[in-house]
């Protein structure tokens, strides 16, 4: 007689298939993003600030992205009522906010250490957790913070002959606040705001805030239609800005949120660890751009803190209110899950970035 076929078995040959698909997803988000700084600096070497390069970024990106979501809300227009706090919040927060403070970052650092510095946003989660529950870290916690902070250290190079910019650290360090905020709203699944809508609607937010504040002056705009040197290439200016909305933007932000819906906040803020890596491999080769020794000693000591804050489970993890839960990987749920940074931030990171 045959063997009858375990229901329990088949799920979870299911949830691992799952599983896996996220993880691909989530590194291709990861990839991605880590274009950003590459593709940005490029431009603004040649005289785009920052609130220019962000605000064609997202207003692009909504631009690819606005018809798919109109069709993806026909007839469901109360998502967009039932949750425009949190998409307004999201645009704000963590799509312009980040940005903005890491591209500044990024204008006055190198592209490594200017993520490395946004990508302390799990360090100040945890640190924001224990304030708020006055509940004690656990130990893989404590020890993998320390880590961070003496990796950040040898990766700003104080005892180096490098002049450090202290305003571009300041900018790393905004952008890692904007990036756990970014953490906050992007793991808390949401079944009535699909990835889409979620990244289409903050993108959209995004753009309208750092245009209207470039258009009342309180932010500098410029840009520069000169050629721009990439990959050791002199090519026209719009290619870095196509590859900056169409993969680190459009391509970005859907997969990280696909992502982290699929894999849960703990496992996919882990994973959006690897955009630090990218993005190091991606200055370099399309910059020549590469951190010191020193500087690529701190980085790993910061990846390892984070990977220790990551794996404790004794860490909790916030909701979108503010309040922390239990960082323990959820149910499996569809994987058209919600939409960050890209840990994701993503807006991760990336970033994010």
């Amino acid at each position: 007689m045959a063997k009858p076929i375990s229901l329990r078995a088949s799920g979870t040959a299911h949830v691992r298939s799952a599983g896996a698909s996220g993880l691909l997803i989530a590194l291709l988000s990861s990839s991605v993003f880590g274009l950003s700084g590459s593709f940005a600096k490029s431009l603004m070497e040649q005289g785009w600030t920052p609130a220019t390069a962000v605000a064609v970024r997202m207003g692009g990106a909504a631009a690819v992205l606005i018809i798919p979501a109109l069709i993806a809300l026909h007839g469901r227009w109360f998502q967009v009522r039932q949750n425009w706090k949190t998409i307004g919040l999201f645009g704000l927060v963590g799509v312009a906010g980040c940005q903005f403070f890491y591209f500044n970052a990024v204008e006055r650092l190198s592209v490594g250490v200017a993520l490395l510095l946004e990508f302390l946003a799990p360090v100040l989660m945890v640190l924001w957790i224990w304030l708020r529950t006055r509940r004690r870290p656990g130990a893989a916690t404590i020890a993998g913070a320390a880590a961070a902070v003496v990796g950040l250290v040898l990766v700003l190079d104080l005892g180096g002959d490098l002049r450090v910019d202290p305003l571009g650290i300041m900018w790393g360090l905004a952008a890692a606040v904007c990036l756990a905020m970014y953490f906050f709203i992007t793991a808390k699944q949401n079944d009535t705001l699909p990835p889409l809508v979620l990244t289409t609607g903050g993108l959209l937010v995004g753009a309208a805030t750092m245009a209207l504040l470039g258009l009342t002056g309180l932010l500098p705009v410029g840009f520069s239609t000169s050629d721009v040197e990439l990959a050791g290439w002199v090519t026209r200016w719009w290619v870095p800005l196509v590859g900056l909305v169409l993969l680190s933007t459009v391509l970005a932000y859907v997969t990280g949120i696909i992502a982290a819906r699929a894999l849960g906040p703990r496992v996919a803020s882990f994973i959006s660890l690897t955009e630090v890596l990218f993005a190091v491999l991606w200055a370099w080769l399309l910059l020549a751009e590469l951190p010191r020794t020193v500087q690529l000693a701190g980085g790993a000591l910061i990846v390892t803190g984070l990977v220790l804050v990551r794996l404790d489970r004794k860490t909790d993890l916030p909701d979108v209110s503010g309040e922390a839960v239990p960082a323990e990987d959820p149910e499996p749920v569809d994987t058209m899950r919600h939409d960050q940074p890209l840990n994701q931030g993503r807006l991760t990171g990336r970033d994010r970035h």
